[in-house]
């Protein structure tokens, strides 16, 4: 008897950048693409005019706050909200190794900052609503001039300044930080496991650090008379709202079994390219077996069967012609 076959063992290959990276991005090209044309828009958002609400003489006594430099500067909200975050998530890919893990992360956390910064945007040009310092920005030097009949504000300050003073609610520093920050809390409770029930008090403190940092941005910009309290609020509610909804577009729950992974990754196990391999290699087989070039083992017993058969016929014949 011919010896048994080995058994095929069917199980998903490591995903590493090397091996899958390039299918994974080709199977989410348009989401990339989508990525672009957001970045696009919001650029557009930031160049249009924004809607100049009617500031009027008495309405100042509450934005006279003095003009101040930025405690978090423009160019620092990408790195603490973007990069930094990313070079975590590249960090623990280098542990892991998963590019499903490393691709998604980076797709989730671009959309929630890129969604965010829109609405943001969006938000801003439509209300228009001036910061607390708008006095100082309508009126460099100190001089009021208001219109006679309607008490209204006329600025002569700088347009560039007084475009950037019609731009406080929501604060745009607090909604980019709570969206790229919000993001890596979700990111780190499914990594290390923080709502496992075992009562790890050190993993929950790890969790809630980038939201204090964001937190501390937030504060910053009421600080330094940039934004009112009411601004701050909003844009770390909008920007913590858009981080859970990307997050858990491509991300399991953190108390979910299995949370710590994608849900890609999960496809990718239940269908291992190694099925492709096992199905092309049936239709080999199934298509060599119609043609009559089939081969094996099998095809070994099946030939010999074969040949018993057919001497049995050829005996039956004589026999018949005997009688």
């Amino acid at each position: 008897m011919p010896a048994p076959a080995t058994p095929i063992r069917l199980g998903a290959p490591t995903p590493y950048i090397t091996s899958h990276g390039s299918k994974v991005a080709r199977l989410h090209m348009y989401d990339w693409i989508v990525l672009v044309l957001l970045a696009v828009v919001d650029g557009v958002l930031n160049i249009i005019e924004p809607f100049h609400r009617f500031v009027g003489s008495e309405m100042m006594t509450d934005l006279r706050y003095p003009m101040k430099d930025n405690t978090v500067p423009f160019w620092s909200v990408p790195i603490i909200g973007i990069i930094g975050p990313m070079l975590i998530i590249t960090a623990i890919y280098f542990k892991r190794r998963n590019v499903y893990d490393l691709h998604h992360a980076i797709l989730g956390l671009l959309f929630s900052v890129l969604i965010t910064a829109i609405l943001t945007d969006a938000i801003k040009d439509g209300v228009g609503r001036p910061r607390p310092d708008f006095f100082w920005r309508c009126f460099p030097d100190g001089k009021p001039d208001y219109n006679n009949f309607t008490t209204g504000a006329i600025c002569h300050g700088k347009a560039s300044v007084i475009k950037e003073g019609h731009k406080s609610f929501p604060s745009g520093h607090t909604s980019w930080s709570f969206a790229g920050l919000g993001f890596l809390s979700w990111y780190l409770a499914g990594k290390i496991k923080v709502f496992d029930r075992k009562g790890h008090v050190a993993k929950l403190c790890i969790v809630l650090s980038p939201l204090l940092l964001a937190a501390l941005v937030a504060v910053s910009r009421v600080d330094d008379y940039w934004h009112h309290w009411q601004d701050v609020c909003t844009g770390g509610l909008l920007g913590l709202t858009v981080a859970s909804t990307c997050y858990l577009q491509f991300f399991p729950l953190p108390s979910d079994e299995n949370g710590l992974w994608p849900h890609a990754y999960f496809r990718h196990i239940l269908e291992p390219e190694g099925e492709n391999q096992v199905q092309r290699t049936s239709m080999s087989h199934r298509n060599s077996f119609q043609n009559g070039s089939f081969h094996g083992p099998d095809a070994v017993e099946m030939r010999s069967t074969s040949q018993a058969l057919d001497s049995m016929e050829a005996g039956r014949r004589q026999t018949m012609t005997g009688y």
